[in-house]
């Protein structure tokens, strides 16, 4: 499933998207950057601008022939590689590297500097638009906050209710087990009350309460999209030219880590469990809630409004022995012994964080519900463990620690 109305657009979630707007009949979007991994990387940005659509594209939608707004870059997502060539879009960028920014220019795209840092300029591009996807640092409460204010704005003086396609994720759910061991604890992205008993302490959980209130309020309508362990290597356009992260998050920093250390290695004891979904799986998703947007379908929204990106669990020994064979494999590793990083590794590697040992564990039946169809699955995702290392040995300089 990869259909979008009226064209195929989609949030690429490498590291270096982030703020990405559409816009229909002539209207600006924007992107900026995304943090990843909740502190890690901060890379560059994508956004696009100008999508003619008429009324055969989104019957029954208020927001025919009218701008979009997408702020992409969540750790996968990849955008179709005739995005780009795709008539009728325009792209402009925020972006904060001027060697990027020239790279954006000789692709058509219109680059402007910013980040998401700039709230003024954030509020401004929001109340500008329709629709945002926002795809950026899912713990960044100001900029989500100045993305807030534009789409209130614009709601306040225009009566229409604006869109937010918000990307949170399943670490929401994360507990402290640093790898010791597996959780009986289920959630349900059909189950709201159980995700509204949720503390507030936990990772996203101020910025999906944020947005939630705005939804409560009736000033937006919110949808909330959490992605899980995202595998599988961005392809692409942007991604060939440097300008978009090929490699996700999770797995490929439990690889980096790995081959630095010369060992398969693990938090903990590798008990812990966590839902995985493919790159090109998890945009079908946002693309699936944005065709509902767009075609004046309806579905959860709000409380009632949280999909989650989930095709299987893995635990996390089983992800590091496959790291371990692998590296045995390619002459990298003796044995496909997998042992528990130490304190100073975690330091080297993580930033003193044992976030990789936590458990998550979670259903995404709200998401199938709605039509969601991923096929990948958790042996898929095993598989796909040797060419990523592959990939990142022959191209060091794509792997950022």
């Amino acid at each position: 499933m990869r259909r979008i109305s009226p064209q195929r657009a989609l949030p690429h979630t490498g590291s270096n998207i982030t703020y990405l707007t559409w816009k229909w009949d002539s209207k600006l979007i924007l992107t900026t950057e995304y943090a990843r991994l909740r502190s890690c990387l901060l890379s560059t940005d994508f956004a696009i601008d100008d999508f003619s659509c008429g009324p055969e594209d989104a019957r029954g939608s208020p927001y025919s022939s009218e701008k979009a707004l997408v702020e992409p870059s969540h750790p996968g997502m990849s955008p179709p590689p005739d995005l780009l060539a795709s008539a009728g879009f325009s792209i402009t960028t925020l972006v904060r590297s001027p060697e990027k920014a020239a790279k954006l220019d000789k692709l058509g795209v219109r680059a402007v500097t910013g980040s998401l840092q700039d709230s003024d300029k954030l509020t401004q591009l929001s109340q500008q638009a329709n629709i945002v996807i926002a795809c950026a640092d899912a713990d960044d409460l100001a900029a989500t906050q100045a993305v807030l204010d534009g789409l209130q704005k614009r709601n306040q003086a225009t009566r229409e209710v604006p869109v937010l396609i918000h990307t949170s994720g399943t670490g929401v759910f994360s507990d402290t087990a640093a790898g010791m061991y597996p959780t009986s604890t289920i959630y349900y992205d059909s189950n709201s009350e159980q995700i509204e008993s949720l503390s507030p302490q936990q990772l996203h959980r101020n910025v999906d309460l944020a947005v939630l209130n705005a939804d409560a309020k009736g000033a937006i309508t919110a949808y909330f999209v959490l992605p899980s362990t995202i595998w599988g290597m961005a392809t692409g356009p942007l991604v060939d030219q440097g300008i978009m992260n090929r490699h996700s998050q999770q797995i490929p920093s439990l690889i980096r880590a790995s081959l630095g250390r010369g060992d398969a290695g693990m938090v903990g004891d590798g008990k812990n469990m966590w839902p995985n979904v493919n790159i090109d799986e998890v945009a079908d998703l946002y693309i699936l809630i944005l065709d509902s947007v767009l075609s004046g379908r309806k579905i959860g929204h709000g409380r009632d409004g949280f999909y989650i990106g989930e095709n299987g669990e893995h635990m996390l020994y089983d992800v590091s022995r496959a790291i371990g064979e692998a590296m045995v494999a390619l002459g990298r590793a003796r044995t496909n012994r997998v042992s528990t990083f130490s304190r100073a590794e975690l330091d080297k590697y993580f930033g003193g964080s044992d976030y990789l040992g936590s458990n998550v564990r979670c259903r995404a039946e709200r998401s199938r519900a709605i039509g969601w169809k991923p096929a990948k699955t958790t042996r898929d995702m095993l598989v796909s463990i040797r060419p990523e290392i592959e990939r990142m040995l022959e191209h060091p300089e794509e792997v950022k620690g």
